[in-house]
């Protein structure tokens, strides 16, 4: 069984950052697509950015792009998603997502493990 651990949420000033980290167990890291997806109050959860096997291969929900940058160091099992310039729409739970077969896929039913989440509150 793989373990996903979030962490680096936290309570800022819209215009500001965060770097959320997620942790994985296991040794095949780095054969895993991983996927960072949020869940805000009263909203399905929903999509923000995805990265390849190598790290190579990114991709990003629109409402992100030029925002959020993802990141993965398979040597420390570790997938990153650094957010600038947040704004209070980004207030969600946010997950991580491992998908063991390493597609690459933006629909959160493809991936087969899942972390707890970490909160992130953006003020206006």
């Amino acid at each position: 069984q793989v373990q996903l651990i979030e962490s680096g949420g936290g309570s800022v000033q819209a215009g500001g950052s965060l770097r959320l980290s997620c942790a994985a167990s296991g040794r095949s890291f780095s054969s895993y697509t991983i996927g960072w997806f949020r869940q805000a109050p009263g909203k399905e959860r929903e999509f923000v950015a995805v990265i390849g096997r190598s790290g190579a291969v990114t991709s990003y929900a629109d409402s992100v792009k030029g925002r959020f940058t993802i990141s993965r160091d398979n040597a420390k099992n570790t997938v990153y998603l650094r957010m600038n310039s947040l704004k209070p729409e980004d207030t969600a739970v946010y997950y991580c997502a491992a998908d063991r077969e390493g597609g690459f896929y933006r629909a959160g039913n493809e991936y087969d493990y899942w972390g707890q989440g970490t909160q992130v509150t953006v003020s206006s």
